[in-house]
């Protein structure tokens, strides 16, 4: 692309546009990358620099940029149709995928409901779960258990079971009230012990929430292993299931949002395979299209589905639904995503390459202002601390985080930080090369961005 039309549409974007996340007094300041073409697990800017695409474009990248038989699904797809409503209809491929998806998921589940993001997919969890209690008996169970430092979307619904303060603070006045237990940080927290005794100890906190309020809460929701936007902060082995033990006991609803640890990126295609938990609500998105078109699904059981079954007048259905729901499209090349896991051995070649990162990060863990680094499976989080000795965080305001992704980009490396936690999630196509670039310069970046 020509310089002039480089700047031309960087003018435009300033004039026109609004970003999610950002601060536009400042983008407008700045110098912003305009993406104009992705190849493998890089992407290219309209002046034709070349960045490794080290999140994933926002944790949904699968198989990288360009796939071949990604795109060819996509357009043998659009030859028979584009889009047609999920209302009263069905199509091809969104009964195939719910096939594919039922019997990759855990075991129990056996319902697809399809929406069109992560929070959506979340919001019809939410729904299902507050009526299913009211179709049963049990008005008083409306109450939802969520985790602090939990993140589940920017809709209200998935807001009110979210508990990040920076995200969430300036929308309290219009979200529903919930009930919130503490959330694993190890790192920040005082415990002393094993991780099984931490777990444990963990798992009590929700326990005494559960035990005084088990009759009006009708579901606890969940990122199963690892919570994302939270800055990659990583629960004990052991607590997912005793957690799951506790919902069980006390009658109340799991839903897991796997939106982010779906798909390969703990290791297992979901992260409630790593202690064969089964929950009542497991919530897909991100990388079920491989991060090629919006698709969610809002996985369920047949308890929960069978409690809206009856006549029409008993007005007992399910009232929600998107316009581009099930979109055949975004179903076609979800069919094809999982395809390829299968034909390429995703997750059996991811192994090596987790332990290869494990190793890779070890070097990062000595730096002078890393005070935890924090990995299951693709999943990273490296928390930038003032002091290690006192924990001190860095003023948010100083943008350490921010500063580090500032130098990788200049590297040809594109990451995005949580604060002071820098984000790696890179695709599970990355090379072992590639993987070893990218830590290299995220080591370099966090010596020289807290180094000085």
């Amino acid at each position: 692309m020509d310089a002039k039309r480089s700047e031309r549409l960087k003018q435009w974007d300033k004039k026109y546009i609004w970003h999610p996340f950002t601060q536009m007094k400042e983008w407008r300041q700045d110098d912003p990358v305009v993406i104009e073409r992705g190849e493998g697990n890089y992407l290219f800017d309209t002046k034709g620099r070349r960045y490794l695409d080290g999140v994933s474009s926002l944790w949904c990248n699968i198989h990288g940029h360009r796939v071949g038989i990604l795109d060819q699904a996509i357009k043998n797809q659009l030859e028979k149709i584009a889009h047609s409503t999920f209302l009263g209809l069905s199509n091809v491929p969104a009964i195939e995928l719910s096939k594919k998806l039922i019997e990759l998921a855990p075991r129990g589940l056996s319902k697809v409901f399809y929406s069109d993001s992560g929070s959506a997919s979340v919001e019809v969890a939410i729904k299902m779960a507050y009526q299913y209690w009211h179709l049963e008996g049990f008005p008083r169970k409306k109450r939802f258990l969520k985790l602090n430092n939990a993140y589940h979307g920017d809709t209200l619904g998935s807001v009110s079971v979210g508990g990040i303060k920076l995200f969430h603070e300036a929308y309290y006045p219009l979200l529903f009230k919930t009930l919130r237990a503490a959330a694993p940080y190890d790192y920040r927290d005082s415990f002393k012990g094993s991780e099984r005794e931490y777990a444990a100890y963990c798992a009590d906190k929700v326990e005494k929430v559960l035990k005084k309020s088990h009759r009006e809460i009708c579901a606890l929701i969940v990122e199963p292993l690892m919570q994302g936007a939270a800055g990659m902060l990583k629960q004990p082995k052991g607590y997912l299931s005793l957690v799951r033990g506790l919902t069980k006991k006390y009658n109340v609803l799991l839903i897991a949002d796997e939106v982010a640890t779906g798909f390969g990126r703990t290791g297992k295609m979901f992260a409630c395979e790593h202690e064969k938990v089964s929950p009542d609500f497991l919530c897909l998105a991100k990388g079920i299209t491989a991060g090629y078109l919006p698709l969610s699904a809002t996985l369920t059981t047949d308890k929960i589905y069978n409690a809206f079954l009856g006549a029409y007048g008993d007005f007992k259905a399910f009232f929600h639904g998107h316009t581009y729901s099930a979109n055949p499209l975004a179903c076609a090349v979800a069919n094809a995503n999982l395809k390829l896991f299968r034909k390429e051995k995703t997750l059996e070649k991811l192994q090596p390459k987790i332990k290869l990162l494990s190793r890779e990060l070890e070097k990062i863990r000595h730096l002078s202002h890393v005070g935890e680094v924090r990995q299951a499976g693709f999943m990273v989080g490296i928390e930038l601390v003032k002091d290690q000795g006192t924990k001190e965080p860095y003023v948010l305001a100083e943008k350490r985080g921010f500063e580090v992704a500032r130098l990788a980009r200049q590297r040809g490396v594109m990451i995005r930080p949580l604060g002071n936690v820098v984000v790696l999630m890179p695709p599970l196509s990355i090379r072992p090369q590639e993987l070893k670039t990218l830590c290299q310069v995220i080591y370099d970046g966090v010596k020289k961005a807290t180094e000085r």
